[in-house]
């Protein structure tokens, strides 16, 4: 299958943070426990396993057993549950929005890095089990993020007022979303299977985490992928004791506001992701997710009437601990301390906040999990390709800004040659000579000698601009195709796996499509991978 990768520092698409992540700078080692190669997860393991309790196994078990109840788990999903009440079996997790219809395809990518990570390390190392984990964030609010999916150029929303934690929102009013959503698939066997897919998930299931849960696991759960609902009462009792010193301490902010200072310290070009506060916790119920704040020695839950003294907020998460909910600082605490987990699988964006967590794990002794980059694709069809091979475009030239890639493919197509540096170059050696010779007769003579220089420098490059565009003219049919190409390929000028949907895909290859992308996604090479699909895989 053809295939091409291309450094991530190389796209123009990761941060400078990412990118010196992936080359294990010195100056990063000290926000991250251990780099991801196959030999660092031994002692990663080692570390997990001194200190994962056998009680938080069997709670975890048990409420996986009790979530999947209603669903069609797959023998190698139960297997891999059942596995987990074990001490030699450790989980690799990614977590996502609860996107409708996954949103854009880096939804898949994060779960194949995360199912082919756990085959690699299975292999590596036999004497262990190892099971991919999707955490599903049911907990979040943010609904326009998540509301709409793209099709083929058109976004397909939900149009809906919500409030409160996603993953109790009502699956009510999306028949009209499948509606326009079947008029754009049209016909065929695999515009069906989705169409029954959306309509089993959204139709089917009362609310937003149930028909996610379902649309995942349809998708996945060949490959023994178990998704996690972290949104239950016995899983947060686990976290009962983190919750009350985030609340009486406030060990997060003051351990995140150091690690900010110290990232920023580190290098101007690294960039804060997120923000800590005194408390970051939500008190969440039905149409409620809202901030819990501490003034003059009371709790309050902001914007409601809830109050507590500090005894009676003990008792309220003694009792009702699943009402309160980690926002996006306290989240990954909370994932490790539920989870036998070794390796985070994420985004650049993802990770980045990660790195200013992991001395907020050291105050509250819990072992910090190694970071991965999530596998990055460029998906073409053969007639993409073909179309590409045609006009001699080579992979990494589509990764270019839209200016620069039709310039340079100007230049190379002109018959004329609109490159003026050499004469550029010719005419400040003239001008050296004559430096040379203001400095032997009058020195006063050398800032004008100067001016002339930028004055007759500026008048070539504007020549050359001149140039350029008379070509693009003249070539616009030829521009209009690359650019035609590129659109389809980085739709609004931005990355096709931020963007494009499964489905686009799935209609064409239909069962082919995840197979494709599971043979070929390789979670610990750290590089953008273009995959050209085959009609026949």
């Amino acid at each position: 299958m053809p295939t091409d990768c291309i450094p991530f520092k190389d796209t123009g698409y990761f941060s400078t943070l990412i990118t010196d992540y992936l080359s294990e700078k010195e100056e990063l080692k000290p926000f991250y426990n251990r780099f991801p190669n196959l030999k660092n997860f031994k002692f990663q393991i080692e570390e997990k396993k001194a200190s994962f309790p056998l009680q938080n196994r069997k709670v975890l078990a048990e409420t996986l057993i009790d979530q999947y109840q209603s669903f069609d788990a797959s023998l190698q999903t139960l297997n891999n549950i059942e596995a987990l009440r074990k001490d030699n079996t450790f989980t690799v997790t990614t977590g996502h929005q609860l996107n409708l219809f996954t949103g854009p395809l880096y939804f898949l990518y994060k779960i194949i890095s995360t199912i082919n990570l756990t085959k690699n390390l299975k292999a590596t190392y036999p004497e262990y089990n190892f099971v991919p984990v999707y955490w599903m964030a049911t907990e979040d609010h943010d609904f326009e993020e998540i509301n709409y999916f793209n099709f083929n150029g058109k976004k397909i929303r939900w149009n809906k007022k919500a409030s409160g934690a996603v993953g109790e929102l009502s699956t009510e009013g999306l028949q009209d979303v499948l509606e326009v959503f079947s008029q754009e698939l049209g016909l065929g066997n695999n515009a069906n299977k989705l169409k029954q897919w959306f309509e089993k998930a959204y139709l089917k299931h009362s609310n937003l985490a149930e028909a996610t849960l379902f649309l995942a696991n349809q998708l996945f759960k060949d490959y023994g992928l178990v998704i996690v609902d972290a949104n239950h009462k016995k899983l947060k009792q686990l976290f009962v004791p983190y919750i009350e010193k985030e609340l009486v301490e406030q060990t997060s902010f003051n351990k995140v506001m150091q690690t900010n200072a110290e990232i920023e310290k580190t290098s101007e070009n690294y960039k804060i992701q997120v923000n800590p506060r005194e408390i970051n916790l939500f008190y969440i119920g039905e149409n409620l997710r809202e901030r819990i704040v501490f003034e003059d020695e009371t709790y309050s839950v902001l914007n409601t009437n809830i109050t507590w003294t500090t005894p009676e907020i003990k008792e309220e998460i003694k009792n009702h601990p699943e009402r309160f909910s980690p926002n996006v600082i306290l989240r990954p605490l909370y994932q490790e301390v539920i989870l036998p987990n070794l390796c985070y699988i994420g985004g650049g964006g993802e990770l980045a906040y990660w790195f200013q967590l992991k001395e907020n794990f050291k105050a509250n002794n819990v072992v910090f999990p190694m970071l991965l980059l999530r596998n990055s694709v460029l998906l073409k069809t053969e007639r993409q390709a073909k179309k590409l091979d045609k006009l001699n475009i080579n992979n990494a030239s589509l990764f270019l800004k839209r200016d620069t890639f039709i310039n340079i493919r100007v230049r190379e197509i002109s018959n004329i040659d609109i490159d003026f540096a050499p004469q550029i170059k010719h005419l400040k050696q003239q001008f050296e000579d004559l430096y040379a010779l203001a400095e032997q007769t009058d020195k006063s003579f050398i800032g004008a000698v100067d001016a002339q220089r930028r004055k007759q420098v500026k008048g070539l490059e504007h020549l050359e601009k001149r140039l350029l565009t008379a070509q693009k003219r003249k070539l616009k049919d030829h521009v209009q195709r690359i650019t035609d190409l590129q659109n389809q390929l980085f739709p609004n000028q931005s990355l096709q796996e931020r963007s494009v949907n499964f489905s686009q895909f799935y209609l064409e290859y239909g069962d082919s499509l995840i197979p494709q992308l599971i043979n070929n996604l390789e979670p610990l090479k750290s590089e953008f991978l273009v995959l050209q699909l085959q009609d026949n895989a």
